[in-house]
């Protein structure tokens, strides 16, 4: 049995759970969030915890146990406190502006680069140098935020680019004579 799925999720009291056939649905203050199930795990529901087994014996069904389990928890996390990825920019003259569901970025290229924000993902940018990326759904926050870096990830002679916060960019020495 996965040792993940042994674990049950904690339900606070300002979240709601329905569970049908086919998918879960958790409620709370940020928002809601629905996950797709596996026919092979099933999900029991105790006063205020969820808690997952795979209907069989087979490594599938043990792994999709843990892995709902996470998915379940992240959403469970995610609807009342939600998630947010920090994003620096390094370089001269690289700057960032957000602008409602919209992101200007100048990263060293002839014209600016807009980025457009998916629907529950905001932006902000405490200063020019900095975004900070805000969601409820997790994989969706690393998405965008992966996306923005995209444009300009750090190279590796001077490490100038978009960077997460607190990443750490080996940089190569530069050729001698």
């Amino acid at each position: 049995m996965s040792r993940i799925a042994n674990y049950p999720v904690v339900l606070p009291e300002k979240v709601e759970v329905t569970l049908s056939q086919q998918e879960i649905s958790v409620k709370g203050p940020l928002g809601a969030l629905t996950q797709r199930l596996a026919p092979n795990v099933r999900i029991e529901k105790i006063d205020n915890r969820l808690e997952f087994k795979a209907n069989d014996r087979s490594n599938q069904a043990n792994a999709m146990a843990g892995t709902l389990r996470a998915l379940v928890a992240n959403m469970v996390s995610g609807v009342t406190k939600g998630f947010e990825r920090k994003l620096t920019l390094v370089g001269v003259g690289y700057r960032a502006q957000a602008q409602g569901d919209r992101l200007n970025l100048s990263v060293g290229f002839s014209h600016p680069v807009v980025h457009q924000m998916p629907k529950g993902i905001k932006a902000e940018t405490p200063t020019q140098t900095e975004i900070v990326i805000k969601g409820t759904d997790k994989q969706l926050v690393g998405q965008v935020a992966a996306e923005i870096r995209a444009y300009r990830s750090p190279e590796p002679y001077k490490g100038k680019g978009v960077r997460f916060a607190g990443e750490q960019i080996v940089l190569k020495e530069t050729k001698k004579k």
